[in-house]
């Protein structure tokens, strides 16, 4: 049985991405929370490939994870590292896409780790 919550957070989700699809020059971040972890996508939906992709597992924040506290934190750094990475790839701009998720704590945080790191939201 699917709890009400996540029922609901679906429906929201198909809402927000008949709106919100990402091309070549503007790709889509996504992100994912699970219990513990979070997740960031940059996407390019034109031809259905993940072009770059951070989490609170990653090996380059293993140390940071570490010695940071609380998860909100955690998800200031993974979007801060998904940042540097698109930036790497030459990708500044992006669509937010909050996946069904309530713009607030740990999906506030990833948006504004990634703002601070140099990308630009539409």
């Amino acid at each position: 049985m699917i709890k009400r919550n996540t029922n609901s957070r679906l429906r929201s989700k198909t809402r927000i991405r008949k709106k919100i699809s990402g091309t070549t020059e503007v790709p889509r971040l996504t992100v994912y929370r699970s219990l513990n972890q979070i997740y960031a996508q940059i996407i390019d939906d034109s031809t259905g490939s993940t072009l770059v992709s951070a989490s609170s597992l990653s090996k380059e924040l293993a140390e940071e994870i570490k010695n940071s506290k609380g998860k909100i934190s955690k998800g200031k750094l993974v979007g801060k590292l998904v940042a540097k990475k698109a930036l790497e790839i030459k990708i500044s701009n992006v669509v937010f896409d909050r996946n069904g998720y309530r713009y607030h704590g740990r999906i506030q945080a990833i948006a504004e780790g990634a703002r601070e790191a140099g990308l630009k939201f539409w």
